[in-house]
């Protein structure tokens, strides 16, 4: 669905993106990670055509990246919210889908839809300035999927909502990618990427310094760490035991032969083992560690 190619952007001396290639297929939530003043939003604004590569392609379902004739086809929900303070909901929400190709009845049955699904029915002759934060959240996600976007770039689609909201916004974001979407997502929250994304690009300093499926990424940095719950005290067997909190225990082991015979040991000795499994990093640990890293390289190398 969308292709990067060697992106390159530059404000003044600095470069905001440096060299930046993805390959993000149809139907994928792929995250994009990275600090504050990483070239995420740099990146982003490229992909929306807000604003143009210095260098590199952009290519959109296979063919070069036209704003004016692909722009129909993303939906775009920045971090900054751009909504009209002053204007009703429902007069809003309908003027956007129209901004976006859509023809007045097909725009006021999707709206209609939407106001249902996400519980805004009674928002119609409210005004933007009148909504909480989390309410304009939903309004703002409303506006972005509407038109059913082929390419829908999120930027912390979560920020201020409650639980009960962010789970609604969630499911909807599974949906969207079940029936064929691209979701290019953009967050802080370590967590939500874990929870959502399938693939990820961590940048730092307008650089790609890692990429890939999440589960692979987080197998590739693991430590051989095993978590073990049985229902009394362990016996006879310490090798590796790194940490003990009443009947869990860590080990680390140097090779996947020694944890076989820990579980052997548990079974040949009757133990009920509630759980037996290896620990993966988190991508926050992996996240700092690899930022730390890159910048550290960086910093030697001036």
């Amino acid at each position: 669905m969308l292709q990067l190619q060697n992106l390159k952007k530059y404000y003044a001396n600095q470069k905001a993106v440096d060299d930046v290639s993805l390959h993000i297929k149809k139907g994928t939530i792929y995250g994009i990670l990275g600090p504050n003043g990483a070239g995420k939003s740099s990146l982003l604004r490229m992909v929306t055509g807000i604003t143009i590569p210095d260098e590199g392609q952009i290519l959109f379902d296979g063919a070069s990246f036209d704003a004016n004739q692909h722009s129909r086809y993303i939906g775009y929900m920045p971090e900054e919210r751009g909504l009209y303070k002053k204007m009703k909901i429902g007069e809003q929400t309908l003027y956007l889908a129209q901004l976006k190709g859509m023809k007045k009845i097909e725009a006021m049955q999707k709206i209609n839809y939407w106001f249902q699904k996400m519980d805004m029915h009674s928002w119609w002759n409210k005004k933007v300035e009148d909504l909480s934060k989390g309410m304009s959240q939903k309004l703002q996600f409303v506006t972005t999927v509407l038109h059913e976007p082929k390419l829908l770039i999120l930027d912390e689609p979560f920020s201020g909502l409650d639980p009960v909201n962010s789970e609604i916004i969630k499911q909807e974001i599974y949906n969207l990618a079940k029936a064929g979407t691209t979701i290019l997502f953009s967050t802080h929250r370590m967590e939500q990427v874990e929870e959502i994304c399938e693939e990820i690009a961590l940048i730092n300093q307008g650089k790609v310094i890692l990429q890939g499926n999440v589960t692979d990424i987080r197998n590739q940095f693991k430590h051989n760490q095993y978590r073990l719950i049985i229902d009394r005290a362990l016996q006879g067997y310490d090798n590796g035991l790194i940490s003990q909190h009443n009947f869990e225990y860590i080990f680390q082991f140097a090779d996947q032969a020694a944890s076989k015979a820990l579980l052997n040991h548990c079974l040949q000795q009757n133990y009920h083992i509630q759980t037996f499994q290896e620990i993966l990093p988190a991508l926050s640990e992996i996240f700092i560690q690899q930022v730390e890293g890159s910048t550290a390289s960086r910093q030697f190398t001036k």
